[in-house]
């Protein structure tokens, strides 16, 4: 009979020790699950019963795997905004707690990805891959983590970037009337940041299936999706999805803007976020307010705007650049969202129904818009010419009002009314046709120099074009100028105007060009002005028609 070896004994006996003192080591552990009951069921919310525990905004899992959020913490009840379909959900259903707060996926995965505010892929490609989530709901930045806005944020509009400029880390306020151009707007911005390392995020709340499936058609024609995550929730959806969407996608901003990169986000836009956070309150039976709004309407907007900043180097130097949209009825910013918004941010663009109506885009109000801290940001090349531009503006602004009765004006005003309909002319915009820097500069300090005053009105585009063209020929060195911190020289400018002189020589009229240059147009200016499709009447005492040139 063979004997067992004695190295094999000793390999089982140690093998039955480390069993026994693993079975002696575990102990029956319980783990407590905190159940509750449905009392009833509205539209978006559940009233819960039996969370003695629950914390408030606080995630809770129902059946069919819809989660809500603990809104309501009374005595005998939980009022919960559920966050998915609750046609399935009944009164007596179990609803457990999950012990954490909302969450959404973070990451590089998310770049050219379309998802809800909960992290699922709306864009048919396949789970997201990305496996670190955060809260949705976090504190802003301390204020010694905050560094001064100081880099711009082209948006490749020459009226935003001249006249109303954004800093990166600022919150500027669109707003305007619907179909006046607001998304229009984010969209040029969003196009403008390819190649400059910008990363955006476009939050789309409570829009149209057909509008949301339009912006990011345009941002894949435009190349723009590699760099842009799409947060979408749509008109049809619960409300409790309207109302975290915004949090979310601030949160998927944050990520990139703590990797110390510049991050641009979009809300388009708050006043349907405003309105789903008011029929949540009301549902739940909290006080109304001003509009019906609940008491801290103006406390959502203002803690989710705070998040915006730009961080210290300490913090690895990024910025979380915000464009939140509001829509306005009949022009009124001083109804109750638009001025709790104006408040919050740092600068409004506000956009008129009246120059759309005109054809004037994009249609921005100069008069009314307003930049607090993008001014520091704005490289110094636009500030030589942004003051008097802005200044010219408003004087033709002012004097076109009284234009309009066909008074005779005296020349110096039929002057500053000529310059200031080209001024119109130059800052309008074909969309999605962003402009360069160098040619932004170069349109406005001609501009400035009065080049364009001799060139007809329905020549401006083509005059332009001829401008911006005429870039290419403006020496390397001189171009590097434009980024520089100190203004450009008299030499300097003289060589740009002098470029901008010739390439425009073309569209001057006949004998308005050369030595001559002010005697056609001299001349034009010396005719009384008359209002398109209007004839004035001539005094009694006048010369006969006949007579006048």
């Amino acid at each position: 009979m063979s004997t067992v070896p004695e190295s094999m004994l000793t390999t089982v006996e140690r093998t039955f020790e480390d069993l026994r003192a693993a079975r002696h080591a575990v102990a029956p552990q319980f783990t407590p699950r905190e159940v509750g009951i449905i009392t009833r069921v509205s539209t978006g919310i559940a009233m819960v019963s039996g969370l003695p525990g629950v914390a408030f905004e606080e995630l809770l899992a129902f059946p069919g795997g819809v989660s809500g959020i603990a809104f309501n913490v009374d005595a005998d009840e939980v009022g919960v905004v559920l966050l998915g379909e609750y046609w399935h959900l009944h009164a007596g259903d179990e609803v457990e707690r999950t012990g954490r707060v909302m969450d959404v996926v973070v990451g590089e995965g998310l770049l050219g990805r379309v998802i809800d505010p909960l992290g699922q892929p709306l864009d048919g490609k396949g789970p997201v891959a990305a496996r670190k989530r955060i809260p949705i709901e976090r504190d802003a930045a301390a204020i010694m983590d905050r560094a001064p806005v100081s880099m711009p944020l082209q948006t490749g509009l020459k009226v935003v970037d001249a006249l109303i400029p954004i800093g990166r880390g600022q919150r500027e306020l669109i707003l305007g009337d619907r179909q006046t151009g607001k998304t229009a707007i984010a969209l040029d911005t969003i196009v403008n940041q390819r190649d400059q390392n910008v990363v955006c995020v476009y939050c789309a709340i409570g829009q149209r299936a057909s509008a949301v499936a339009r912006v990011v058609a345009v941002l894949r024609d435009q190349g723009a999706l590699a760099y842009t995550v799409v947060v979408v929730t749509d008109g049809n959806q619960p409300p409790g999805l309207a109302y975290i969407a915004p949090y979310a996608a601030t949160s998927v901003a944050e990520y990139f803007m703590e990797a110390g990169r510049d991050v641009l986000i979009v809300y388009d836009d708050l006043t349907k976020h405003a309105r789903a956070y008011r029929e949540l309150s009301l549902l739940l039976r909290r006080p109304p307010g001003r509009e019906a709004f609940p008491g801290d309407i103006f406390y959502i907007h203002s803690r989710l705007l705070e998040r915006a900043t730009h961080l210290i180097e300490g913090r690895g130097g990024g910025s979380l650049t915000a464009l939140p949209i509001i829509e306005t009825e009949a022009q009124n910013i001083s109804a109750y969202i638009p001025t709790n918004l104006i408040s919050i941010t740092d600068g409004q663009i506000v956009l008129s129904p009246s120059l759309f109506a005109l054809g004037v885009l994009p249609a921005v109000d100069v008069g009314q818009s307003v930049s607090r801290v993008g001014g520091k940001a704005q490289r110094a090349s636009y500030r030589a010419v942004a003051g008097d531009l802005k200044l010219g503006y408003a004087q033709f602004e002012e004097l076109e009002t009284f234009a309009r009765f066909g008074a005779r004006l005296d020349a110096d005003t039929r002057k500053t009314l000529e310059h200031g309909r080209r001024i119109r002319a130059c800052l309008k915009q074909a969309e999605l046709a962003p402009v360069s820097v160098a040619a932004q500069i170069t349109v406005l300090l001609a501009l400035g120099a009065g080049l364009f005053d001799r060139v007809p009105l329905e020549r401006m585009t083509a005059a332009e074009g001829a401008v911006q063209a005429a870039v290419a020929r403006i020496p390397d060195a001189l171009l590097a100028r434009f980024e520089a911190t100190d203004r450009l020289s008299e030499a300097e400018r003289e060589a740009i105007i002098d470029i901008a002189r010739e390439a425009l020589e073309q569209h001057l009229p006949e004998g308005a060009s050369g030595a001559h240059a002010g005697t056609d147009a001299d001349a034009a200016l010396e005719r009384p002005h008359e209002p398109h499709g209007e004839t004035p009447l001539a005094p009694a005492a006048a010369k006969p028609a006949a007579d006048e040139p």
